[in-house]
């Protein structure tokens, strides 16, 4: 009992002695710019984002550019112009398909009269994709990437994804509720008592929220197998049938390098054995003040895709359980009143003489209405 009581004293004036610490850090008022994207050199349109950091204490997430004046230079004196198109995306009209003897920068107008500047970068070529395997790990599904490159001349690189799966509502809905919830009763959603097919099947995506970049720089061949993610055990998103698309960038050694202290920054601080915090020194700089600290890296990248699907039924033993249940409930204001608030109807349980006496209630929306997991 008596270390127990001077532990207890210890515990009490360590945690009074902690105060809320706020570093001296200085930032404009409007934040320092960030520069999101990459020159594409590729089939599809460039796409450039514009934001502006946050201070450790403000309540906005993300604070967008606006009507900014974007274009791509080429040291051909060629200029592409990107269109403000909303949320800080600036993008091109059309794919760009330039010139590989050329150099390529970007150049930025902001509204408040700055002027900003990446460096010439040549047009990188992007190896494809070799395969997207995959292996039963601990229970779960973990993809890997696999690429090389035969010139041995790419060694860096960067992927993204989007994973988009099918799923299915956990029972079909012909019911909806009729009238305020303290007099409503149920009744069918179309006349003759169908279903809502459109509420069953969905479609969420979701995207790569990390930076995920290898390298082969230590290797003879410039060869890369890569575990890319981890689909967890029993997850929904191997409930019917999935989808991965990765898209691959060959990156400079100056590129790669900003973005493993990018990823070092954002992913594996927090503790005393981590990496400390450092500078973001990019290839961007302000021509109008060149003491500004700008935050990006923009290259010219071609991008490569590659498609993987995985079907339930090549993952015996996946068990997704869904957590919905039912509770049958009388049509009768009372009974729903008690039994209904915070549950959705599902289908008649019992029905007489054309009426419908009892039916079932799931036991949140997402249980019968896939849309607010997904799109259909």
């Amino acid at each position: 009992m008596k270390k127990l009581f001077f532990y207890i004293i210890f515990l009490s004036i360590t945690w009074g002695c902690k105060e809320k610490y706020l570093p001296k850090i200085t930032s404009p008022a409007t934040g320092y710019l960030v520069v999101e994207g990459f020159i594409n050199n590729g089939q599809k349109s460039t796409i450039i984002t514009l934001t502006r950091t946050t201070r450790l204490f403000d309540t906005l997430d993300v604070i967008y550019e606006h009507n900014a004046l974007v274009n791509i230079e080429g040291d051909n004196q060629l200029t592409y112009p990107l269109y403000y198109t909303g949320n800080g995306n600036y993008i091109s009209a059309t794919s760009l398909n330039l010139n590989s003897n050329q150099k390529y920068r970007l150049r930025i107008k902001t509204q408040d009269g700055k002027e900003y500047l990446s460096d010439f970068s040549k047009v990188r070529n992007t190896p494809p994709i070799d395969s997207i395997t995959w292996l039963r790990e601990n229970g779960g599904v973990r993809l890997y990437i696999n690429t090389h490159d035969p010139q041995n001349t790419t060694r860096y690189y960067q992927w993204k994804y989007k994973e988009v799966w099918e799923i299915h509502s956990a029972y079909l809905t012909n019911l909806v509720y009729d009238g305020p919830v303290d007099k409503s009763f149920v009744k069918y959603r179309f006349p003759n008592g169908a279903y809502d097919f459109s509420l069953y099947t969905c479609w969420p995506e979701d995207n790569a929220k990390r930076v995920i970049i290898g390298t082969s720089e230590k290797l003879t061949a410039d060869k890369i197998y890569y575990p890319l993610l981890l689909i967890q055990p029993a997850s929904e998103r191997l409930s019917i049938l999935y989808s991965i698309n990765i898209s691959q960038y060959a990156l400079s050694h100056e590129a790669y390098l900003f973005l493993d202290k990018l990823k070092k920054n954002t992913e594996q601080l927090g503790s005393i054995f981590d990496p400390q915090p450092s500078e973001l020194q990019g290839n961007i700089h302000c021509v109008t003040n060149p003491s500004e600290i700008v935050i990006g890296h923009v290259e010219v990248l071609e991008e490569k895709e590659l498609r993987l699907f995985i079907k339930n039924s090549e993952v015996p033993g996946w068990n997704y359980t869904s957590p919905c249940n039912i509770e049958v409930i009388a049509n009768h204001p009372d009974s729903i009143l008690k039994y209904g608030l915070g549950r959705y109807p599902t289908s008649p349980s019992e029905v007489m003489f054309n009426v419908i006496m009892k039916f079932g209630a799931a036991s949140s929306l997402s249980c019968i209405d896939c849309t607010t997991k997904g799109t259909n």
